[in-house]
């Protein structure tokens, strides 16, 4: 049977987040890192960026979704996809698709590894060697708040079965008042992952943090406290606390210089505990599979994505030997909805596996026709 691509329809939406879900109401600060319309990063909110659906449709009547990061290109997008029509999906090495890399790749990756699934009848762990988790660990998630708006954001995780909380943060955040008013409300075990963003800026200023942190006791880990660049920083930062520090490897921001080889080079320098990866099927499982080789613990990464893209990352991370640490899957409760027909099964701080063959999801067509700001598509001629 042809497993040919026939048509590509794409759907850009905009998804709000939640009332309360990200900032203080006191504070304005946009999440985007990157620079987006001519304004430097972040400088726009995550949800005001639109995102896009696509549906890749084979021959033999197969649909296969994937999700696109933020504010994906349509020219782009059109360009892609007129090269992958007519092209015979069961002839592809998913390892290594004809697209270009960046933030483009994924999406299309996510689509076609979707519709290979469905059409081998298996779902999308299984292509990946196998399963070593039905449920994955996920953490809570916020942004910049108050001392008193963090306590009770932390309150409102735990409340739902979170043992981790994840904090958006630089150096004018509370990060220490945080640490402990969450550790006198939630108790000792409920923990918290501090996410600079690289904005504790130098080695002082991280180490006199992490010295405060300390006695606290609940910081799972710092992730990315200093820019990239000073890996020699982030390996004298470690030696000053016993706090575990995390780099942050995201493929989608190959613009801002980040790479596979920033691992290697982690790896190498001994500047870090711990990793947080993100980017497409295939290209995070090499980087899981070198973190297992050096026996050092991870987690997939996001940024504030919908259900399709979410369920990819429950594979993924099922699929990761040491991807215990609490992943960034939590759309749904930030954002309005994730597109799902039925949500991704998220119980005591844990994402249950999705069966049936590819992602496992179907796309909730009222909440698409709901939020979509505009759609195109490309056809195969006749």
């Amino acid at each position: 049977m042809s497993a040919k691509i026939v048509r590509i329809e794409f759907d850009d939406v905009m998804v709000p987040a939640r009332p309360d879900s990200v900032n203080s109401e006191a504070f304005d600060r946009p999440l985007h890192k990157l620079s987006s319309g001519g304004v430097p990063g972040w400088s726009i909110q995550f949800d005001a960026l639109p995102k896009t659906i696509v549906r890749l449709h084979l021959e033999n009547g197969v649909i296969g979704l994937g999700e696109f990061y933020r504010d994906a290109s349509q020219a782009t997008l059109r360009a892609t996809a007129l090269r992958l029509l007519g092209v015979d999906v069961a002839g592809l090495n998913l390892q290594d698709l004809p697209l270009p890399a960046g933030r483009w790749y994924d999406g299309f990756e996510c689509a076609i590894a979707d519709a290979y699934c469905k059409a081998a009848g298996i779902p999308l762990y299984m292509l990946l060697g196998g399963a070593y988790r039905t449920q994955v660990r996920c953490g809570f998630w916020t942004g910049h708040r108050t001392v008193a708006d963090a306590v009770r954001k932390a309150r409102e995780g735990q409340s739902l079965g979170f043992d981790c909380i994840k904090f958006k943060c630089d150096l004018s955040d509370p990060v220490v008042e945080w640490c402990a008013g969450i550790r006198d409300a939630c108790g000792p075990r409920f923990q918290v992952i501090l996410d600079p963003n690289e904005r504790f800026e130098t080695l002082p200023e991280a180490a006199s943090r992490a010295r405060q942190l300390e006695p606290i006791g609940n910081v799972l880990c710092l992730e990315d406290p200093l820019p990239r660049w000073n890996l020699a920083g982030t390996r004298a930062l470690r030696a000053r606390t016993s706090i575990p520090v995390a780099v942050h490897v995201s493929l989608p921001y190959r613009e801002m210089g980040q790479l596979p080889q920033d691992a290697i080079a982690a790896i190498r320098e001994e500047a870090c505990d711990y990793f947080n990866f993100n980017g497409g099927i295939w290209p995070c499982q090499r980087l899981f599979q070198l973190a297992d080789q050096h026996e050092i613990p991870y987690w997939h990464g996001s940024e504030v994505d919908l259900g399709i893209l979410e369920a990819a990352y429950v594979h993924k991370s099922a699929a990761g030997r040491r991807a215990t640490l609490p992943a960034d899957i939590f759309g749904r409760l930030v954002r309005e909805h994730d597109l799902l027909a039925t949500p991704l099964r998220i119980e005591n701080g844990h994402a249950a596996l999705p069966q049936g063959p590819g992602l496992g999801v179907e796309l909730d067509r009222a909440a698409l026709d709901h939020y979509r700001v505009s759609s195109w598509s490309t056809e195969q001629a006749q």
